[in-house]
């Protein structure tokens, strides 16, 4: 059994196992003085020990103080290695496949009708959830409809701001009553005909059917999306029968729905509109009787091209076990060969020490000859973002002005927080001719404008956040699956739906969180801290929360011009 236990900032798989790291040493140290005693004990029977000492070869009648502590030393490290330490953090990641699937979602007053248990949002919501957990490689965008449509997410691979989105659907969310399929075939066209991926793109409308518009409308909407080589999947939810819509009122209380004439309206499940959807677009109609919609709506997709993608599996801490496990391993082998050293040391050769002093004097040569540039790669693996920043600045003042330089400058900058002299390089850098260098310093401006966005005052905060988001929009253009450049775009999109501004400063103080200079090859920036973003996103998560529910019980809902507000 393993437990995850912290204890100072390092976590144990099995801390029940972490006192060996003082019972082995204590064992070791007594089984090695009690050898070391009985052997001088048997010496001692020989004769006298100074005689004695002269027959025997040297290691066995020599001190055992350094054995002690190597012997000692190792079963400590043993111990420790056992019990699975771990910390810092290791983002994992998946390589995986899939399309652009945008979900468009009947949020009408009809689809809490109750002919499907609890309700028809409500099993809508579960057919959603288990498709996205058949589809784990898939890039998704979510609207939501009625009288209009709304984009609630774009594609993305973001699963929290999906999950988002999808607990917080109801009527109440999308401002006019009615249903219009239509309008939401089109702007789902519209949303997948924006990324240019190398992956098929597919519209899923989930729906009721009872839709007061011309069939017309929506055929032609149909075939377009069909023309533009999008698979529509159409999904129905409820009954023929039909049932009654409860509603709750002002007071508290839940009463059915009626119409204008005070009649309590029966909402009935109509797949005439859907079917005919599904077949102008050359797509799958999926009928409400059928069971399991989502692996129907999988099985219907299968055959579409997709896009290899790598998706973020999470993070664990990272474990640690081998920097104990080696130096133990290390320490018992060098007891084992000394205790074979049984004869005297031999002398060194004076050409052996000669070779060993040039050896140190070609070394020491060397590193007096060391490239600046990599000097600077030093102090910024070590950490030290400033001096590393001095030393690309000694660099580009010595004539060294090209685009990698520039690039290695402010990035350097940003780990070191000096974010306005960071900017004027990066945005030379981004002129760079070749896409590589040109990709990483887009990324690294991106960085300091949300870092600046997240620090800074409302006002001042919005210029920053719409120039992060264009940056990394540009970013996810040329690399849709970058994980880092999704997750700094979705920040900096929450961050400025709140008001920008306020959030809790910028990038982390560890180097493994910062942007990523090398004399080689430049790296771009891990995006900010995943703890740092992670508090952010959460707070967002619940406001996000609190605002729907409060429009819930304040929204009031426009009539649909058709007059059938269901």
């Amino acid at each position: 059994m393993s437990f995850d236990v912290t204890i100072f900032g390092v976590s144990f798989d099995y801390i029940w196992l972490l006192p060996l790291a003082v019972l082995l040493p204590a064992l070791a140290w007594f089984a090695v003085r009690r050898s070391w005693l009985r052997r001088q004990q048997r010496f001692a029977k020989l004769g006298e020990l100074d005689v004695v000492s002269r027959l025997v070869p040297p290691g066995l009648t020599r001190p055992v103080g350094w054995r002690l502590a190597r012997v000692a030393t190792a079963a400590a490290l043993l111990g420790v290695a056992v019990s699975g330490p771990r910390w810092g953090v290791e983002r994992s990641a998946v390589r995986t496949k899939g399309i652009d699937m945008v979900l468009a979602l009947d949020a009408s007053l009809s689809m809490m009708a109750t002919d499907d248990k609890p309700n028809r949002l409500d099993r809508l919501k579960q057919e959603v959830r288990r498709l996205r957990e058949l589809s784990r490689g898939d890039r998704v965008g979510m609207l939501a409809f009625a009288g209009r449509s709304y984009v609630l997410s774009p594609l993305t691979v973001d699963a929290g701001a999906l999950d988002l989105f999808l607990d917080n659907l109801d009527p109440s969310v999308v401002g006019q009553a009615g249903s219009s399929v239509a309008r939401t075939i089109r702007q789902g066209t519209d949303l997948l005909m924006l990324s240019n991926s190398g992956a098929d793109k597919a519209l899923v409308v989930m729906s009721d059917g009872e839709a007061f518009e011309d069939q017309a409308d929506i055929i032609a909407e149909a075939k377009r999306a069909g023309e533009q080589g999008i698979y529509l999947v159409t999904v129905g939810f409820g009954t023929p029968q039909g049932a009654n819509i409860p509603v709750r009122s002002a007071d508290g209380s839940v009463e059915l729905k009626r119409d204008d004439q005070g009649q309590v309206v029966v909402s009935k499940y109509d797949p005439q509109l859907l079917q005919a959807a599904a077949e102008a677009a050359k797509g799958t109609f999926i009928p409400a009787e059928q069971s399991d919609k989502a692996g129907r709506i999988r099985q219907a997709l299968s055959s579409l091209r997709t896009q290899q993608r790598t998706i973020s599996a999470g993070e664990t801490s990272t474990p640690r076990f081998q920097l104990f496990l080696l130096p133990a391993v290390l320490l018992l082998l060098l007891d084992t060969f000394l205790g074979d050293l049984h004869g005297r040391r031999r002398k060194r050769a004076a050409a052996e020490t000669t070779a060993l002093a040039a050896s140190l004097l070609f070394a020491l040569a060397l590193n007096g000859c060391a490239r600046p540039e990599d000097s600077a790669a030093r102090a910024w693996r070590s950490g030290r973002f400033a001096d590393a920043a001095n030393a690309y600045r000694t660099l580009m003042e010595n004539g060294d002005r090209t685009p990698r330089a520039l690039y290695n400058y402010g990035t350097a900058l940003v780990a070191a927080d000096s974010l306005d002299r960071a900017t004027e390089a990066l945005e030379r850098a981004v002129d760079s001719p070749d896409a590589d260098e040109k990709y990483r310093a887009t990324f690294n401006l991106g960085l300091v404008h949300l870092k600046k966005g997240l620090v800074a005052e409302s006002e001042a905060a919005a210029p920053e956040l719409d120039a992060a988001l264009a940056l990394y929009k540009k970013v996810l253009l040329g690399n849709p699956t970058d994980m880092d450049a999704v997750w700094n775009y979705e920040l900096a999109l929450r961050k400025k739906q709140q008001g920008g501004g306020g959030g809790g400063g910028g990038g982390g103080g560890n180097s493994q969180d910062q942007p990523s200079p090398d004399a080689q090859a430049p790296t771009p920036a891990g995006g900010l801290g995943q703890s740092q973003a992670d508090q952010l996103l959460g707070s967002a998560a619940r406001e996000e929360r609190q605002v729907q529910a409060k429009r819930q019980k304040q929204s009031k809902v426009e009539p649909p011009p058709g007059g059938k507000d269901w």
